[in-house]
């Protein structure tokens, strides 16, 4: 190779801070000749060839330009040289063993709020047959999915602790969150998105503290701006008083309530509690749309301290709101054994929002032609008729203890979800009280919000009557469901499995026989505008009293009552066209799965499609 000179130039306007070589000096390919400052940032000048400094045209401190000659090179013949490359700098040795100063106080830092370093509280923790924050988080999400925000946060107690005394008491600030996914197995990527917050009781009880509430007004708005769902593990005892760092007297201006409130309605939005639940972390329970406890869970608005320190008496903790008490008032959508369990449900929740299942199963529809007893005065398991109905373990029945006569639920037609909604003849013959007037209304809003359809299973006598119902205010409460079902905009099919009377039929059947897609009845259906016997009861008074011999008082009360029936059955209510169809029981599946079809597809949207979802 003929020897050639070639000049060494400038990439960018600086300052000469070093030079590395001399004149005469060999040099190879990639050695660091000189080192340029520019806004702040060193830049290491290297050679491109290999061959022999000729000349520097620069000095130490000398103010250059972009492009501006800084050295002279002599290329040299190399062939069948072995050359060895010097390295600038200590960054591309990557071997763990050489690992930088700032990256191992960061993994150091990371490895202090992990549980494999908080042996005592892990110990504690299981010691109460729980699991931590962190062990319930990878319980939920997909495995390696999770992403943690604000990992390093410590406690607003910097006043009262140095930073590594906090480091030691509150990793995390007592509030582990992220993004991952839940169920991706089955569902896109798009479709299993998750944000989850979780309070960490073994860090001050799981309290509030400034820079948790920080933390989650974070995730919150991203929630909101990517429309995540989100679930909180919501135990803890609510506001924190031990934090100092603050600026302020009361922090009644934090936006967290509010922030997770707005996205009622936007995204699902799921609370799980084990264990103690109190004040603010109880309010942040009772936002989310459903609430999934575990048996050992108490909870509510104020813990013994605040209830003792109001003069209101004193209480343990389990006295306060524990399970048999808040999921008979409804508080409680579902209970669980334990939090394994609890996650469990929680994943199978988020399903029905996620889309539909390709694979699924159901039993055999004939069970159903004999589901109803020929006595239509005895009463039928409306529970296990659903399990049949819908797809193999699909039934997720939600607020089960509360209004024990209206049964709302979660299902799968042919892998598709449905919200269901169901009369419990087995409760007040399946009569509509006041509690249920909140239940069906509430499980509309759900489902609607969300563009669930839903199918009624109408087995109903009517609305429950007489002066105890009264003072539920069940004018009111009743009223509910006509006014959100006639704002309902998804697709609602009405089966009539039996009674289907007055204005509670119409109630299960979104306000009017037409108006839902459908309504059918099985040949067991039978109507009126109120119940057959109070009707002739009420028309017949006067011939009935006049019939002295109780024997011919009943006889005649029985004749209008059968000829009442036959006018009321279903086959001539639907030759009025009162209702649309009578059909085989075993063809409702495909009835539904029809009747979906002959639906506009839910529209695709951004944002809410309701305010919000209705919290009762």
């Amino acid at each position: 190779m003929k020897n050639s000179q070639k000049i060494i130039q400038s990439p960018c306007a600086g300052v000469i801070t070093d030079i590395c070589v001399k004149v005469g000096d060999q040099v190879n390919k990639n050695d660091v000749l000189l080192m340029i400052e520019s806004m702040k940032m060193q830049y290491p000048i290297k050679s491109k060839f290999h061959g022999e400094i000729k000349s520097i045209l620069v000095e130490s401190g000398n103010v250059i330009e972009q492009n501006q000659s800084l050295c002279e090179l002599e290329l040299q013949d190399l062939e069948n040289r072995k050359i060895e490359t010097k390295r600038d700098d200590d960054t591309v040795n990557s071997g763990i063993e050489n690992i930088r100063a700032d990256l191992d106080e960061v993994i150091k830092r990371h490895q202090r709020t992990l549980d494999v370093s908080r042996t005592y509280a892990v110990k504690k923790r299981h010691a109460k047959g729980m699991s931590t924050a962190r062990e319930n988080i990878a319980n939920l999400l997909d495995k390696n999915s999770f992403n943690e925000y604000g990992a390093l946060l410590l406690a607003g107690q910097r006043r009262r602790f140095n930073e590594d005394e906090l480091i030691e008491k509150s990793p995390a600030d007592g509030l582990v969150v992220g993004t991952g996914s839940i169920n991706n197995q089955i569902f896109s990527d798009d479709k299993s998105r998750c944000l989850v917050m979780a309070y960490d009781y073994s860090v001050f009880a799981g309290t509030q503290g400034i820079m948790n509430h920080k933390k989650m007004d974070r995730m919150l708005l991203l929630a909101k701006e990517q429309e995540i769902p989100v679930v909180l593990f919501a135990e803890g005892g609510g506001g924190r008083p031990s934090d100092t760092d603050f600026n302020g007297v009361t922090g009644l201006d934090c936006h967290t309530f509010v922030g997770l409130a707005a996205l009622s309605g936007l995204v699902p939005t799921v609370g799980i509690v084990a264990g103690r639940c109190f004040a603010g972390n109880a309010a942040l329970l009772g936002v989310c749309n459903v609430i999934i406890a575990t048996q050992n869970s108490t909870i509510g608005m104020a813990g013994p301290a605040m209830i003792e320190g109001g003069g209101l008496g004193s209480y343990t903790a389990e006295e306060v709101g524990p399970v048999s008490t808040q999921s008979p008032n409804g508080v409680i959508d579902i209970l669980a054994k334990d939090e394994k369990e609890a996650i469990e449900i929680c994943k199978k929740y988020l399903s029905y929002f996620q889309g539909d299942l390709k694979d699924w199963k159901s039993e055999e529809q004939e069970k159903l032609r004999n589901s109803i007893p020929k006595n239509r005065k005895q009463i039928y398991d409306i529970r296990k008729l659903i399990e049949i109905f819908a797809d193999s373990d699909s039934v997720l029945e939600l607020r089960k203890d509360y209004s024990l006569g209206l049964i709302t639920a979660l299902i799968r037609i042919e892998g598709k979800a449905f919200g269901l909604i169901a009369n419990n003849p087995d409760h007040l013959g399946g009569a509509i009280e006041a509690s249920a007037g909140d239940k069906i209304s509430r499980f509309m809003q759900l489902c609607d919000g969300f563009d669930i359809p839903m199918i009624s299973l109408c087995d109903t006598p009517g609305f429950m009557v007489g002066p105890e119902a009264e003072k539920q205010a069940t004018v009111r409460h009743i009223s509910r469901i006509f006014v959100m079902a006639s704002s309902l905009t998804i697709p609602f099919f009405t089966l009539v499995l039996r009674k289907g009377y007055g204005l509670g039929a119409q109630a299960m059947s979104a306000g009017s026989f037409h108006s839902s897609v459908f309504t059918a009845a099985w040949p067991s259906g039978e109507f009126g505008a109120m119940g057959i016997e109070g009707a002739i009861k009420l028309a017949y008074a006067k011939q009935l009293k006049a019939i002295k011999d109780p024997q011919e008082q009943k006889q005649l009360f029985d004749e209008l009552v059968s000829k009442a029936y036959e006018q009321g059955k279903a086959i001539n209510v639907a030759s009025y066209m009162e209702i649309d169809a009578v059909i085989d029981p075993a063809l409702s599946r495909e009835w539904i799965v029809r009747g979906l079809k002959a639906t506009l597809p839910a529209s695709p949207r951004k944002g809410k499609k309701r305010p919000c979802i209705d919290t009762w």
